[in-house]
């Protein structure tokens, strides 16, 4: 029910008990000849004061249903807006999240990358120092001895403690092995021979020693055992 037939029943409810008044007084009139029963009856049998409560309670509960219709409408608008609110934050929040992680996996990635290439770097020039005149065998033999010594358990486990542990090799004991290091002057194929071994290639089968006029397995001036 609107507005407009709100007021319009409103209107019809007041003319109607004013006109319910008015024709009770004009019946009561008669009452002095007799003729007052018979108004008493059609009023009992039109029951005039039903028709404008009945009509009241209508227009009330309508009243009422269209203030709380009203009400349930803004409160529902005001929950939806603050739901969209919240899972807009809560969408931005996800966005970040991941933003966030990806940037801590691409620098974990770039960290370790750069570990790696620093070893590749040192194990390279290690075989420069101590094969770079050898075959390209040769040479990875040298870088597949110290990948079996960090990979033995009988030397420590990196491939930085095992090039620079005190009496072993006789370049990062002089300072040659440094100078190398820093200057990046190791070869290309000592470098690629760094990334064989360090990918697993291995003629030395296992080896953990190799020198020259020695024992072994030979190969150029190297004896490997």
């Amino acid at each position: 029910m609107n507005r407009r037939t709100l007021y319009g029943s409103a209107y019809l409810l007041v003319s109607t008990g004013l006109l319910t008044a008015g024709f009770t007084s004009y019946a009561a009139a008669p009452d002095l000849t007799g003729q007052a029963t018979c108004v008493q009856q059609a009023e009992a049998a039109c029951q005039p004061g039903e028709l404008p409560r009945q009509i009241s309670r209508e227009i009330t509960q309508e009243i009422s249903r269209e203030v709380c219709t009203e009400a349930d409408v803004r409160s529902a608008k005001l929950l939806t807006q603050a739901m969209e609110t919240v899972e807009e934050k809560s969408s931005q929040a996800v966005k970040e999240a991941e933003t966030l992680g990806i940037k801590k996996e691409q620098e974990r990635r770039a960290a370790l990358e750069a570990a790696h290439q620093q070893e590749l770097e040192l194990l390279a020039s290690i075989i420069f120092c101590e094969a770079g005149n050898q075959p390209y065998v040769g040479q990875v033999a040298v870088g597949a001895v110290v990948m079996n010594r960090v990979e033995s358990g009988l030397f420590p486990d990196s491939i930085e403690e095992v090039v620079y542990q005190s009496g072993q090799f006789v370049p990062a004991g002089t300072g040659w092995l440094d100078q190398v290091r820093n200057a990046g002057s190791y070869t290309d194929a000592a470098m690629q021979a760094a990334k064989d071994a360090f990918a697993g290639t291995d003629p030395v089968e296992g080896c953990l020693y190799f020198d020259q006029g020695g024992y072994g397995m030979q190969i150029g001036a190297h004896y490997f055992h």
